[in-house]
């Protein structure tokens, strides 16, 4: 009897789950749609144009590889990668690391951690616009950050100059996008069970001792995940370069993104400027594969 009733009722439950997934397909479809257009379309048309010279007064000729020779043989391609990794290594060794010593040390506190989340926050609620003027009148040579330096009799900071420029550059972005990422590591921090802390303080643990053998390993994987993201991120920085100062002095901040920028704007070679966007298009797949295999050796072991 049990099983002819079990029988009956399966078919039944069959048709729900398909329902419920019939539904859902529905629901994502439009997003699918819109993704596929405003994301995968520009992509596939920049592969597409990459072997073209694009004219909009005569139309593009199919012009094979060249523009991807023409990218290999332009002598700002090594000054772009050297400047691009440049950015890259002084995100990571500059700003990479504040947003979880914040997110650890406001965790810790016993008191007034809401106000102290708030203001972690803050700067990342400034526009970009603003906040590059802002920060242009602080690096500037008589801004409040020399004027200061000046009051105690130390030499005036070029923070313009080609070897201060793109420090000077990460430490603004540093300021400004660390907020939103320290949020993140509280709500990481706030999901670790309370019962490990309160045993470890049973046992005597110092503060150190609980950062050292409980945060710091409940939080790896997205310390990790949001490395990959700042190696994503940061290797397409342009933005605060063509801002501030414009790729230059004397191309010092010169990214690949912002070289392609001025490839396709200023040059108006949009074959070249879509073989350059091909190229970063396939080294970011590289860097989202070789995290995803790190991620299932993580998650094996």
């Amino acid at each position: 009897m049990e099983t002819q009733l079990s029988a009956q009722l399966a078919p039944s439950r069959a048709r729900k789950k398909i329902n419920w997934y019939l539904w859902g397909t529905l629901f994502v479809i439009p997003e699918i749609i819109l993704f596929f257009i405003f994301l995968w379309t520009p992509i596939f048309k920049g592969i597409y144009y990459s072997f073209f010279t694009v004219d909009f007064v005569d139309g593009n000729h199919f012009i094979g590889l060249a523009n991807y020779l023409s990218v290999f043989k332009d002598s700002l391609l090594s000054t772009s990668i050297i400047n691009t990794i440049y950015y890259i290594a002084l995100g990571i060794v500059l700003g990479f690391w504040l947003p979880p010593l914040v997110a650890i040390a406001v965790s810790e506190l016993k008191w007034f951690q809401g106000p102290a989340r708030i203001i972690s926050y803050l700067p990342s609620a400034v526009s970009a616009i603003v906040l590059y003027g802002i920060w242009q009148w602080f690096f500037d040579a008589v801004g409040p950050i020399n004027s200061f330096i000046n009051t105690l009799g130390l030499p005036m900071v070029e923070f313009f100059s080609p070897r201060m420029a793109m420090i000077s550059i990460v430490i603004m972005e540093t300021w400004q996008n660390f907020g939103s990422a320290t949020i993140i590591y509280i709500a990481a921090i706030l999901g670790i069970s309370k019962d490990l802390y309160e045993a470890a303080e049973i046992d005597g643990a110092s503060v150190w001792q609980r950062i050292r053998y409980i945060t710091l390993p409940s939080i790896k994987t997205l310390m990790l995940l949001l490395l990959v993201l700042q190696l994503i991120t940061a290797s397409q920085g342009f933005q605060a370069q063509l801002s501030m100062t414009d790729g230059g002095p004397n191309n010092a901040t010169l990214t690949y993104l912002l070289w392609m920028n001025h490839t396709a704007f200023r040059e108006l070679d949009f074959g070249k400027a879509s073989a350059m966007g091909s190229l970063m298009f396939f080294v970011l797949v590289l860097l989202s594969i070789g995290y995803n295999l790190l991620q299932r050796r993580s998650d094996a072991a």
